[in-house]
């Protein structure tokens, strides 16, 4: 018997909701900072545009992880993965990973979480607290051991690819997120080295 039964079609709608969160919240993310749209919708309030946001990004999280329980409860177990032993690596795996997400969450607010930045709502520093004295990107890699684990408990080898899938998704959205974030830092680090001088001309003049 395979372990894996790719005929499942909850297999292949987990897997097409993994890939549209990242996508949709790239595009939908960098369109507002370029255009606006969504402050927009809110009579020019950005804090409400980036909260709308989060709201949406948080709620597709939500169906994404329904969409992979219930993809798991669809394919076949595996009895190698049946014992003690692995489902205490999962719970370590599912209690790492969750620490992860949520001390991130923690540490960079609401708008520093999802995506404020590109509403120009700016981080004043940088945030080098835990996790993010231990790992560069600790939501998505908390994110990626919470599916390792929830894998592992349900002795689903299925779940462990879409694990790994999840962990490739991250990687290539962080390809994206991880220059534009660092394009906004900077130009505006460049707008208020610009401005400073001026300012310094006007106090003189006072």
């Amino acid at each position: 018997m395979a372990v894996i039964d790719l005929s499942q079609p909850s297999l292949w709608v987990s897997l097409l909701s993994i890939t549209f969160n990242p996508t949709f919240w790239n595009i939908a993310a960098q369109q507002e900072y370029r255009t606006h749209w969504i402050t927009r919708l809110f009579s020019g309030d950005k804090y409400k545009g980036c909260y709308a946001l989060a709201a949406t990004i948080f709620s597709l999280g939500l169906i994404r992880d329904a969409l992979f329980k219930n993809a798991l409860m669809h394919q076949p177990s595996w009895d190698c993965l049946d014992s003690a032993a692995v489902q205490l690596v999962a719970i370590a795996l599912f209690a790492g990973g969750l620490t992860f997400v949520v001390s991130s969450t923690y540490m960079l607010g609401v708008t520093g979480t999802f995506l404020g930045d590109y509403f120009g709502i700016l981080m004043k520093e940088r945030v080098v607290g835990f996790p993010f004295n231990v790992l560069e990107n600790p939501m998505y890699v908390g994110s990626t051991m919470s599916f390792i684990g929830s894998s592992l408990w349900y002795a689903k080898p299925a779940g462990l690819l879409v694990a790994a899938y999840v962990w490739f998704v991250y990687t290539v959205a962080l390809k994206y997120e991880g220059p534009f974030t660092t394009m906004i830092y900077a130009k505006h680090t460049a707008a208020a080295a610009a401005a400073a001088p001026s300012g310094q001309q006007r106090k003189k003049k006072l």
